[in-house]
């Protein structure tokens, strides 16, 4: 089965013109067109008609929703999001808040794709400090082995890690292949790979690209990745994944 996954840090819905736009973010999920979104940094108290932001994009999207927390206090809860084309059949709500930093954690789902077929998708969102990265990491894989590794599965959102062959995240790539790194952050000017997927079979990614275009280039600081996926008996040899980058006005 042919499958689309995007991971969009939305930014609260802010703009890098300064201005609270969640209709700009709708724009931008519906121009990405994928079956799986993985949301970082929605804010749960502000309302767009009424509605908190999660519950708003899954109206407009027609999409099932899970919310994942990870700040919950003046700011109201504020953290990471799935929306789904596909029924969610499990959740799991992963904490590796460490001391003092920011809490952060990581939503573990698995999807009903139909016909007995699941896949397992992660969204994350790590921290700015190398030492806490490295913390979360360590907590998610083990979080992970504990589900085994029994359905195809996608991991990602935003890492925040600069460092191409340095830091935390090379445990992920040893666990589950080598990320491609496009770059995603700041969009008006996209220098770091902030953003990263993986895929597991890795020969199950077909694509990963990069949607710049003038909405998303003013509609949060991050550019959004989507990705396209689909394990069967034609799939992809590995190192046969491809990096692209989408421009539409």
């Amino acid at each position: 089965m042919f499958l689309s996954l995007a991971s969009y840090n939305i930014h609260r819905c802010f703009g890098t013109d300064g201005h609270y736009m969640p209709e700009r973010i709708a724009q931008v999920m519906d121009g990405l067109d994928a079956d799986v979104l993985g949301l970082q940094e929605i804010d749960m108290k502000l309302l767009v008609d009424g509605r908190t932001q999660l519950d708003y994009f899954a109206g407009t999207m027609g999409m099932h929703a899970v919310a994942g927390p990870n700040s919950k206090g003046r700011r109201g809860k504020f953290g990471n999001a799935l929306l789904s084309r596909w029924p969610v059949r499990e959740v799991r709500r992963i904490d590796f808040t460490l001391g003092h930093f920011e809490p952060r954690g990581a939503l573990d789902c698995d999807l009903d794709l139909g016909d007995g077929r699941c896949l397992r998708v992660v969204v994350t969102h790590l921290g700015l400090n190398a030492r806490e990265r490295r913390h979360q990491v360590m907590v998610l894989l083990d979080a992970m082995a504990e589900a085994g590794d029994r359905l195809p599965t996608v991991i990602m959102g935003d890492f925040n890690e600069w460092r191409p062959s340095r830091g935390a995240l090379r445990r992920l790539d040893r666990r589950f292949g080598t990320s491609m790194m496009p770059r995603t952050f700041p969009s008006r000017l996209p220098l770091l790979p902030l953003d990263r997927f993986w895929v597991w079979p890795s020969a199950g990614l077909r694509r990963l690209t990069v949607y710049a275009t003038p909405l998303t280039r003013i509609a949060s600081d991050h550019l959004p990745l989507r990705a396209e996926v689909q394990w069967n008996a034609g799939e992809l040899a590995a190192g046969r994944r491809h990096v692209s980058v989408i421009t539409k006005v």
